[in-house]
């Protein structure tokens, strides 16, 4: 159905389409009305040292940029966007220290990070409605180098739909049938957002 896949084209997570570096995710929303495949764009700003010595601690800052929530697309209104979850490996040559978020806005929630197996996790419940504009907080994370020569590179989770780095739940009503769509979404390409030298 094609106006489904125009609202999910704008569901969650849009940017400025003028905003550098820009993420480009592959989606794919399981409704009532069959799997539908979209994409969309997400302006990132990434920030790392560009050397650090082996053994040595630093931080790695991911901010997604200010977006905005379509109240309505073709006669489906947007009612809401709930249980959104964006993952960012942890870089190889690095290790694990800890993660924490900031900043942020029109989320109705507490976003949180967590590690989850080899993944930095930021969790946002929700709700977000329709027609909000909101941004995600910016997630830093604290990294400890590993052996010199080699390089820390920070990218966003995602392969595949079944193995997807962006995941959230769309609240939908079109005529008097109102339904709930997940979306599985995946950064196709992935671009390395910062590199890091130990040296």
């Amino acid at each position: 159905m094609a106006t489904l896949c125009s609202l999910a084209v704008t569901l969650a997570l849009l940017a400025p389409i003028n905003a550098q570096p820009i993420a480009t995710y592959a989606c794919r929303a399981n409704t009532k009305f069959g799997q539908h495949t979209v994409s969309l764009r997400q302006a990132v700003n990434a920030t790392a040292p560009v050397t650090v010595r082996p053994n040595t601690r630093f931080t790695v800052a991911v901010d997604l940029q200010p977006g905005s929530l379509p109240s309505e697309v073709k006669g489906f209104k947007l009612q809401e966007v709930r249980d959104l979850a964006l993952r960012v490996p942890v870089p190889a040559n690095s290790s694990y220290i800890s993660a924490k978020v900031s900043g942020g806005f029109g989320l109705n929630s507490t976003p949180t990070a967590q590690l989850d197996g080899t993944d930095v996790v930021i969790k946002v419940p929700g709700p977000i409605p329709g027609g909000a504009n909101y941004e995600l907080p910016t997630l830093a994370v604290r990294l400890k180098s590993g052996r010199r020569g080699t390089t820390v590179e920070t990218r966003l989770k995602g392969t595949s739909y079944d193995d997807p780095g962006l995941t959230l739940q769309a609240k939908i009503k079109w005529k008097f049938l109102t339904t709930t769509a997940p979306v599985a979404c995946y950064p196709d390409p992935n671009p390395t957002l910062t590199t890091t030298v130990i040296r």
